[in-house]
């Protein structure tokens, strides 16, 4: 009976093997093989790698990939933080109202999203023209398409989405925590500190480590906002793959596995952090 039952579960997870061998195995392996090669000759070499990282062309697109995502996630983190504990204190009928209503706009990102901002910050703007208008220098030179117009967008679609995985570690923080807290003269400080920080901490880590993820890997907003005019990783990497002139697939495949690479290495860190704070604790 165990092994038909087993027989059955590996039967029903064969599609799904099947769609990660072709969509992601497969894929991965080719950018990774494709990265070592040369284009000439297609032997084995780590020239395309020498050149990524000898070339400012190349270097831009990483540090703008980098402060923007870094940035984005940060102030994506400490915006949610407040929104996540403002649903874990609102009673049952607002805590739904912002659960529909984060749900709704962590999905409203992409090209939808820089076009809403065209409308709104662009040179012909609303609020630009309002800025005008009304003589209000901040409105009115303000510039959309430049890294603070990426910057905005992206801590936008990044508010909703950490906000969404940040609240339930509240529901950790219970009430009794803090009568018991409150009965032995702790100040709201220190049951932060000593309570109410430790139990919600996972989450800000992982959740750090999803948001700088997103923000890295973000193609269709930036795209849709300055087109091939600012350099960032996943741009850089589509017009090599997808090029009308010339396709520098190698060039291409190495700056994937850069990209990679540092999504790899910030999962990494959190989670070595998250443990050296659990030990601490």
């Amino acid at each position: 009976m165990l092994r038909n039952e087993k027989r059955k579960y590996l039967i029903l997870l064969l599609p799904f093997a099947l769609l990660i061998l072709l969509f992601e195995l497969m894929p991965l392996a080719n950018i990774f093989i494709n990265s070592f090669r040369n284009p000439a000759t297609g032997s084995v070499t780590f020239a395309n790698f020498t050149t990524l990282f000898t070339s400012e062309y190349y270097l831009m697109s990483i540090k703008n990939s980098l402060f923007v995502s870094l940035l984005s996630a940060f102030i994506g983190i400490a915006l949610a933080l407040l929104g996540a504990y403002a649903i874990h204190t609102a009673g049952d009928r607002m805590k739904k109202f912002y659960i529909t209503t984060l749900n709704m706009t962590s999905n409203f990102q992409g090209i939808v999203l820089a076009f809403a901002f065209i409308l709104l910050l662009g040179n012909s703007g609303i609020l630009t023209t309002l800025g005008e208008k009304w003589n209000l220098a901040v409105l009115n030179n303000y510039d959309l398409y430049t890294t603070s117009g990426i910057l905005i967008t992206f801590i936008y679609f990044q508010i909703p989405l950490a906000t969404l995985l940040l609240y339930p570690s509240f529901d950790g923080i219970k009430t009794e925590y803090k009568e018991a807290a409150s009965l032995m003269n702790a100040t709201a400080w220190q049951f932060w500190t000593k309570i109410g920080l430790p139990l919600v901490l996972p989450s800000i880590f992982g959740t750090f480590s999803v948001l700088f993820s997103n923000a890295l890997a973000a193609y269709a907003t930036p795209y849709a906002l300055l087109g091939n005019n600012y350099a960032l990783l996943p741009i850089r990497i589509s017009s090599m793959f997808t090029g009308d002139v010339v396709q520098q697939v190698e060039l291409g495949s190495a700056l994937s596995i850069v990209m990679l690479v540092l999504m790899s290495t910030m999962t990494v860190l959190s989670n070595s952090l998250l443990k050296k704070f659990r030990k601490g604790v």
